[in-house]
């Protein structure tokens, strides 16, 4: 039978190859997938979707960073999941992205089936 419910996430990331890999990844799960191409699009379309599951945080884009759309949010919500992604994992980026408030930390090239496995483990499917 499984789940009826239907997943809103939220793919920030401003790298296009990113966006479509991500979204494949996840094909499995019965999600509707919302894109912002930069940190300000996150803070806008996360106030017009408070609904959103779980939200996969590139930490360098445009405009505003990951880490500071990270602390924005979870004022607002400290129980929206939101797993950080960087494609140049420095020694400091997982322990800063946790300090932002992000829940889990996943470095590029991402790997399909962990990315799947930690979305699945963070909705509870």
């Amino acid at each position: 039978m499984g789940n009826a419910k239907r997943y809103k996430i939220l793919v920030a990331d401003d790298d296009n190859i990113s966006v479509i890999l991500i979204t494949n990844y996840l094909k499995s799960i019965d999600a509707d997938f919302i894109i912002a191409r930069n940190g300000e699009e996150v803070l806008e379309l996360y106030s017009q979707n408070i609904d959103i599951d779980l939200i996969l945080m590139d930490i360098k884009m445009p405009k505003l960073n990951g880490l500071e759309a990270t602390k924005q949010i979870k004022a607002k919500n400290p129980d929206v999941k939101i797993i950080a992604e960087t494609a140049f994992a420095m020694v400091d980026d997982e322990r800063k992205a946790f300090e932002a408030g992000c829940d889990a930390y996943i470095s590029k090239p991402i790997n399909g089936e962990k990315l799947s496995g930690m979305v699945k483990s963070m909705l509870g499917i």
